[in-house]
């Protein structure tokens, strides 16, 4: 009988120590204390997810034997968390997730080289994190938002779907080796001083960067859909190799320090071309081959010229307004009327309120979207309003009945 409560009191006490809690087959191993961390790490690989649990902490380590997590490895509402580290871990399968992990101010991976995809959020205590090199190569997705990072050049992933870098205060310079995006690339509202340098990308899907003070792709030849340029700081924006944006639009609005825009390659616009409130723009003539432009175009500021030599095809309206006299300018845009703009054509200077309109230029070809739709909802709005009243005449018929 003792013997009984001897095995039951100690298997109890297993249980609660982590002895028994952690195994490598689990469908999710969770982490509470550092006996169940040493037991993850005693792991070849874990096939399913390790979960750091929100009371664990401070020091987490999973190095030793580990070198594969099959699916996520996930820290998530952590007060407690000031170090993460393995330096045998190689790969994770699904997500590294950590978010609100406000203490977490060590993270070091040094072997590790692949994951699924980084999401991060919310670590306000966390300067940088430690990879080896050449670092993470391999990642279908990064989003980085709202932490004190303020470098992460460990991350050098030369394919990726999306990379979202957005309101990391203290990040003031990014560089990564990164050749193509099939997706969606954001970067805004990070370090006020951020400079953003992508020397090997070459073909991306969509791009919106904001609130940066220099932007360098100089390898870049292809967009697939947008590439959009709000609220920047740098003075320059080149893309000497740019041929083509595809499918979507090309906008630079409300960048006060611009200059020079120089895409001198670009071809082909696929939607709508949008300058606009770039109040330091003097000319734009930057764009010496742009041929097809297959929105509208709006191109509004306080500049004294704007050429456009090679356009012969634009499939939606072209507006042109300046602050500034563009007499000349217009006389030469004159020429498009009719045989290249197919829709509305205006082109003016003088005007004290070109600033103000930040709008985008359509993207679908049409001048008058807006009228359109009003029109085609009038019909809807009778036909409701006439099954309104026919449902109201039923009722009353019925309680008559």
């Amino acid at each position: 009988m003792f013997s009984k409560q001897l095995l039951s009191a100690a298997t109890a006490l297993s249980l609660v120590s982590g002895v028994f809690g952690v195994g490598c087959d689990d469908p999710t191993a969770t982490i509470r204390s550092a006996a169940d961390a040493t037991q993850v790490a005693n792991c070849d690989s874990i096939e399913g997810s390790v979960l750091i649990d929100r009371n664990a902490g401070p020091d987490i380590d999973i190095g030793g034997r580990l070198q594969e997590i099959g699916g996520d490895l996930t820290a998530e509402n952590n007060g407690l968390l000031s170090s993460l580290r393995s330096d045998s871990l190689q790969t994770i399968g699904g997500t590294f997730s950590l978010k609100n992990v406000t203490k977490l101010s060590t993270l070091n991976f040094p072997r590790l080289g692949e994951v699924g995809a980084i999401d991060w959020a919310t670590l306000n205590a966390l300067p940088e994190p430690t990879f080896g090199n050449p670092g993470i190569t391999k990642a279908k997705s990064v989003t980085i938002a709202d932490t004190f990072i303020e470098n992460i050049d460990g991350i050098n992933v030369q394919s990726l779907t999306d990379m979202n870098i957005n309101n990391n205060r203290r990040l003031t310079k990014f560089s990564t080796s990164i050749k193509s995006l099939s997706n969606t690339l954001i970067i805004q509202a990070n370090g006020l001083n951020l400079t953003m340098e992508m020397p090997n990308l070459e073909w991306i899907a969509n791009m919106t960067i904001a609130n940066v003070t220099s932007f360098s792709v100089p390898s870049l030849h292809t967009v697939n859909g947008s590439m959009r340029f709000d609220s920047n700081y740098f003075e320059t924006f080149i893309a000497a190799n740019l041929t083509e944006i595809q499918d979507g639009d090309l906008s630079f609005v409300s960048n006060p320090e611009l200059t020079n825009i120089s895409i001198p390659s670009l071809e082909r616009i696929g939607g709508g071309f949008t300058i606009a409130n770039n109040t330091a723009l003097g000319k734009l003539n930057g764009f010496g081959d742009l041929n097809e432009i297959g929105g509208a175009v709006k191109v509004r500021g306080s500049f004294t010229d704007v050429q456009l030599p090679a356009l012969k095809d634009v499939k939606g309206a072209f507006e042109v307004v300046s602050t500034e006299d563009i007499t000349n300018a217009c006389n030469t845009l004159n020429g498009l009327k009719g045989g290249v703009v197919q829709g509305d054509f205006n082109c003016r200077g003088r005007d004290a309120n070109a600033n103000d309109d930040t709008s985008s230029a359509s993207s679908d070809g049409s001048g008058n979207g807006t009228s359109n739709n009003h029109n085609a909802a009038s019909p809807v709005g009778a036909s409701m309003s006439t099954l309104y009243t026919l449902a109201a005449l039923g009722s009353f018929v019925v309680a008559l009945l």
